[in-house]
């Protein structure tokens, strides 16, 4: 697939890591586009691109971005119509201990509305960026999940096919409404990584019982 990448920070970092690995077709951008440049280099096969019409040619754009930034910088890439857009965001208080909206809506939806005739996938915002620079496999046959959640099913199907191609299982959440469900389980994550000091190598699931 080609994949452009929203963001130059720790998620988006790991996000090109682990695309270039699984031999997709890479573009970052970010608002310092040095950062981006970094990014790029630190990944062969990966490419800085300008945000100016940086979704172009992309099947998948990944939204690495915080909240409050989302929207600007989607709107920053070009038209997004019919573009799957994997949105990782949660919105968090300034503390990141609390989430700014929930329950009546969330962050995926908020974004939905703004970029109207893209199809977007709440997918990722339960993953830490350390977890997922390192890769899905926690040992001892146990892999890290995604939870994807989304109204397009050919959208969510993209989503699924590009997370299982890095190795990550993943787990149908339903509708984009259930992002108001993620939300929160990564809030509960953030807290116990940080706020109950079980650090950043953990992430939810669910088991089955067979």
């Amino acid at each position: 697939m080609k994949i452009t990448v929203i963001g130059a920070g720790n998620m988006g970092s790991a996000f090109v890591k682990q695309l270039t690995a699984a031999g997709h077709t890479v573009s970052v951008t970010a608002r310092n586009l040095d950062k981006a440049k970094a990014v790029a280099a630190a990944h062969p096969g990966a490419i800085a691109v300008v945000t100016d019409n940086a979704a172009a040619d992309a099947d998948v754009v990944v939204l690495a971005t915080g909240y409050a930034d989302a929207v600007t910088a989607l709107h920053s890439v070009g038209p997004l119509t019919g573009k799957v857009v994997i949105d990782i965001t949660n919105p968090l208080t300034a503390d990141y201990m609390g989430l700014t909206i929930g329950h009546t809506t969330s962050a995926a939806e908020e974004i939905a509305k703004a970029v109207p005739d893209a199809k977007v996938v709440k997918g990722f915002n339960t993953v830490f960026a350390q977890v997922l620079a390192a890769g899905a496999d926690f040992g001892s046959g146990h892999k890290v999940s995604v939870f994807l959640a989304a109204d397009d099913a050919s959208a969510k199907t993209s989503a699924k096919t590009l997370t299982e191609s890095m190795g990550f299982e993943t787990i149908d959440a339903g509708g984009l409404k259930n992002a108001r469900y993620l939300e929160p389980l990564a809030g509960l994550n953030i807290y116990l990584g940080y706020g109950a000091g079980l650090g950043t190598g953990i992430a939810p699931t669910f088991i089955r019982k067979t």
